[in-house]
């Protein structure tokens, strides 16, 4: 599910790689990696979603909880390479408005 790169000085961004389904029996699981990560990041995460095969509406409720845990701690979440299908999830759902996308 959750790759996570090694965490280097605060200048360098801390990048987890998602992969496969993000969806209601995956996203609990997801939701507590991410947190965990979040008290070890940098100033940036950048969640990968290259590999994703899938998201439904619980992976999506886990991006934004976990942009909004790491606005107060300073973490700006920013997303990254996703696949054709969530890009349009993202745009439909209006998501891409308040996440940073990079592809």
């Amino acid at each position: 599910m959750a790759v996570m790169s090694g965490i280097a000085e605060s200048s360098t961004p801390t990048i987890v790689h998602l992969t496969g389904e993000i969806d209601i029996f995956t996203s609990a699981a997801l939701r507590r990696r991410l947190l965990t990560t979040l008290q070890y990041s940098t100033s940036l995460l950048v969640l990968d979603l290259s590999q994703v095969s899938f998201c439904d509406a619980s992976g999506l409720a886990v991006l934004v909880g976990i942009q909004h845990r790491a606005r107060p701690l300073g973490i700006t979440v920013v997303l990254t390479a996703p696949r054709p299908f969530m890009s349009r999830l993202l745009r439909i759902t209006g998501l891409d408005r308040g996440l940073p996308v990079m592809t």
